[in-house]
């Protein structure tokens, strides 16, 4: 066997580029994400402008500068996985959400978070798939069943950021705790759904596989929110029995992040839930685990986790707006336009139906148990809500890449 050096060389250098080309697109990246926190703290006053619309808008604008300088070849710095979404992004975001939580007012809302969360997701989903089904087939839109199921799992899932942006937490206690609790377990319920719908053989659809589905799906939410309230519990002994403080706030921290993205992995490793597991967690972490820590590692646990969550959903904003203007969706929109505006009309026109489906009777049937007026959900209530969740955000995008493979 003879050896090439030239060839070698050749790979080598091949080899060399690409790695050059890496460190220069994460530099960029990370450059971008320092201007959107920059001019996102400038605009902070401005009614129009929020932490998400920033990156979304410096993601369009650096997407054009792409284009331009590649020839419209391409408009993104980095290729999206679905793994960097699950694995690294999500998990901060998700368990943040759970550790930062009001308490008194999500347990004393929960019913009706569950209600919204769980049964109104599933309630969309259905309404999403069958009318999907009904609408999308007389276009010729050739999808298996199984493929207009995932597309009801993936609608399904909201993205209440925005208007979490708008709302504030001591003026509007209620209507927030119900916006941002429904946002998380909605979250968690789609993929829920999504992957139920994935371990499933669709081609033949009867009473036994729909049974199956629920069956299913009753068992991933009920062993993920157990999980993730085991993990937090375990954290809370081990902390308190061997007292890390007194050495190191270091390694109190540290056993903290760990567990918590020990307890998602865990989840993922037995296809159950992850962001349902890490949101328990995170809500068991702050309420037993955080009490047993000292001073310093409370400060530093509550700004550590704000900051991660914070940073990551900034890189999925920014990359966002740059997959906004992917040369390859736009060729295939523009080849043909008129089916692509078809679809697009009747999946928004589903997704505001299936939103107002649960929304105004779950409404109804929560203020039936509620005594106190306070507790009750008006009709102004009723609509914030329900627009609140016409956003699909980042848990959509990582699903419809997860069911494409592209």
């Amino acid at each position: 066997m003879g050896f090439d050096l030239g060839t070698t060389l050749q790979k080598m250098n091949i080899l060399s580029n690409t790695d050059n080309a890496s460190v220069v697109a994460i530099n960029l990246f990370v450059a971008l994400l320092c201007a959107c926190i920059i001019i996102g703290h400038l605009l902070e006053g401005n009614r129009w402008m929020n932490e998400s619309i920033t990156p979304l808008i410096l993601g369009v604008c650096t997407g054009v500068v792409i284009l331009l300088i590649s020839g419209g070849k391409k408009s993104r710095l980095l290729i999206f996985s679905e793994d960097l979404f699950f694995i690294y992004l999500l998990p901060p975001i998700i368990f943040n959400a759970g550790f930062q939580v009001k308490k008194k007012q999500f347990f004393r809302n929960f019913s009706t978070i569950m209600l919204f969360g769980a049964l109104g997701t599933l309630i969309s989903f259905v309404v999403i798939s069958l009318g999907a089904i009904g609408l999308l087939r007389p276009m010729d839109i050739d999808l298996e069943i199984g493929d207009y199921l995932a597309l009801g799992a993936i609608f399904a899932a909201t993205d209440s950021v925005c208007t979490l942006q708008v709302l504030n937490q001591d003026e509007t206690p209620l209507l927030y705790s119900l916006v941002f609790g429904e946002g998380v377990v909605n979250d968690a319920t789609s993929v829920v759904l999504f992957n139920a719908v994935q371990n499933f053989d669709l081609t033949q659809l009867n009473t036994t596989v729909a049974l199956g589905l629920v069956g299913n799906f009753l068992y991933l939410f009920i062993t993920s929110t157990i999980l993730g309230v085991v993990a937090g519990l375990l954290s809370a002994y081990v902390i308190k029995k061997l007292y890390f403080g007194r050495h190191s706030t270091d390694r109190e921290v540290a056993i903290m992040m760990l567990l918590a993205y020990l307890s998602y992995m865990l989840s993922e490793l037995f296809n159950l839930s992850a962001i349902l597991t890490v949101f328990f967690c995170g809500i068991v972490m702050s309420h037993y685990t955080w009490h047993n820590v000292t001073e310093k590692s409370r400060i530093t646990t509550k700004h550590t986790f704000a900051t991660l969550s914070f940073v990551a959903e900034i890189f999925i904003f920014l990359y966002v707006g740059m997959d906004a203007l992917d040369i390859e969706k736009w060729r295939f929109v523009s080849s043909s336009p008129q089916t692509s505006i078809s679809v697009s009309g009747v999946l928004l026109g589903l997704v505001l139906v299936g939103r107002a489906a649960f929304v105004f009777p779950l409404s109804f049937l929560s203020n039936l148990t509620k005594k106190s007026p306070y507790e009750k959900i008006d009709f102004k209530k009723q609509i914030t809500i329900w627009w609140a969740g016409l956003m699909r955000g980042a848990v959509s995008m990582a699903l419809a890449y997860k069911q494409v493979k592209y």
